[in-house]
């Protein structure tokens, strides 16, 4: 069924399209199986040059194949009117994250303390977003001190 108010969005591995230092020990990043590729029969999604998973948000009808298809559940549904996205989920304490990923998330809190609608929180050791709360303001990207919250629109910048 489509769901029009929503858009597919990788939801990790920011630092494998920006270029971080990524371990291969990394659990959760993407890691370019290609099987979400396949699946999408809309051709919205290829593999970029850094080897990871890459939606074009406007090729993409929102079916949910590559959703089903990922091995590592990194491929998931934002609000459409919601641009603001945190790019990582890993659950490891900041310290360690950050040994596997030099882009990722450290669970600092400020994106919380800065939020007005209380609509981000960290959860796991990683920022999560209350999409139903978020007033798309873009202080979360602004504060965020290793630029893993991001404006998907490119309005707000960090």
């Amino acid at each position: 069924e489509l769901q029009p108010e929503t858009r597919p969005v990788r939801l990790l591995c920011r630092a494998a399209d920006e270029g971080h230092v990524v371990s291969d020990n990394c659990r959760i990043g993407c890691i370019g199986c290609e099987r979400c590729a396949v699946a999408c029969k809309f051709d919205a999604i290829h593999i970029n040059a850094n080897g990871v998973a890459e939606v074009d948000e406007d090729k993409c009808i929102n079916c949910g194949a590559c959703v089903r298809k990922c091995p590592r559940h990194i491929i998931g549904s934002r609000l459409q009117a919601n641009s603001m996205v945190p790019l990582c989920s890993n659950e490891e304490k900041g310290v360690y994250a950050s040994k596997k990923c030099s882009g990722a998330c450290i669970g600092c809190h400020l994106c919380e303390k800065n939020c007005p609608a209380d609509a981000i929180h960290v959860i796991d050791n990683h920022a999560v977003i209350d999409e139903e709360k978020c007033l798309a303001c873009g202080r979360c990207v602004t504060v965020c001190p290793k630029h893993v919250i991001v404006d998907k629109l490119g309005v707000v910048l960090a």
